[in-house]
């Protein structure tokens, strides 16, 4: 950035002589003749301060975003979670431990994508997914697990799964409400958030959570593939 200011240094420098040089043209019929060559010099002068002007507001604007994205995911990585009822962690106590599906949306939404999520469920974790589910209507939901003997292993998944909880409900509003203004999303519109291992955001969207896309894109954390994969947690948005 630091060049762009000195273009734009150089060419206003460059454009106020060539001004002050066509003034002095203009009002001396003898240099008449150099008028059309100090003016196209001005020109050059005016359209490389424009040039340099745009690239540095584009790529000072982007920089700008990036702070603010980073600022908020650091405001998201002191939010925190219940995960039993003697640990109270923050988001960042699961970098590089878990993938965290953020869900924000009414009692029903939780519990259908609670339901939807049943066939992923081995796969899911084998991914280190987990998901942190926040009620917005005040609603506590109550999920049902299947407590049969020969059910027992899947159940214990299931409950593995599902088993955080969002703590200080304001703040993780307050949170929320600022992404989906950014997002300009609906304050009423259910949404989930997926989180990569470093903590940082790598896809959002309005509606259930795609469990399927989860389990075909996020590689898994054991056997074959670890450590081959390493890396390929998704892009940031």
């Amino acid at each position: 950035m630091f060049f762009y200011v000195a273009f734009i240094a150089s060419g206003g420098l460059g454009g106020f002589i060539a001004a002050t040089q066509l003034i002095a043209a203009l009002s001396n019929p003898s240099r008449a003749n150099d008028v059309p060559e100090i003016a196209k010099g001005l020109a050059i002068d005016l359209g490389a301060v424009a040039v340099f002007a745009f690239l540095y507001y584009r790529e000072n604007t982007a920089k700008n975003a990036q702070l603010a994205k980073l600022s908020r995911e650091e405001s998201l990585s002191a939010l925190r979670i219940r995960v039993d009822q003697k640990r109270v962690l923050p988001v960042s106590a699961f970098r590089g431990a878990a993938r965290l599906v953020i869900l924000a949306g009414p009692e029903s939404f939780i519990l259908e994508s609670f339901r939807s999520s049943e066939p992923f469920t081995e796969s899911l974790l084998e991914r280190a997914v987990l998901v942190v589910p926040f009620v917005t209507d005040g609603n506590l939901p109550s999920f049902e697990f299947d407590e049969s003997e020969e059910l027992k292993e899947v159940t214990a998944k299931r409950r593995r799964l599902w088993q955080l909880a969002p703590v200080y409900a304001n703040e993780w509003s307050s949170w929320l409400d600022d992404q989906k203004k950014l997002a300009g999303v609906s304050s009423e519109s259910p949404v989930y958030l997926s989180l990569r291992m470093d903590g940082r955001v790598r896809g959002s969207g309005v509606g259930y959570p795609p469990w399927n896309a989860f389990v075909a894109q996020l590689p898994p954390l054991k056997g074959l593939w670890s450590g081959l994969l390493d890396g390929m947690d998704g892009r940031v948005l």
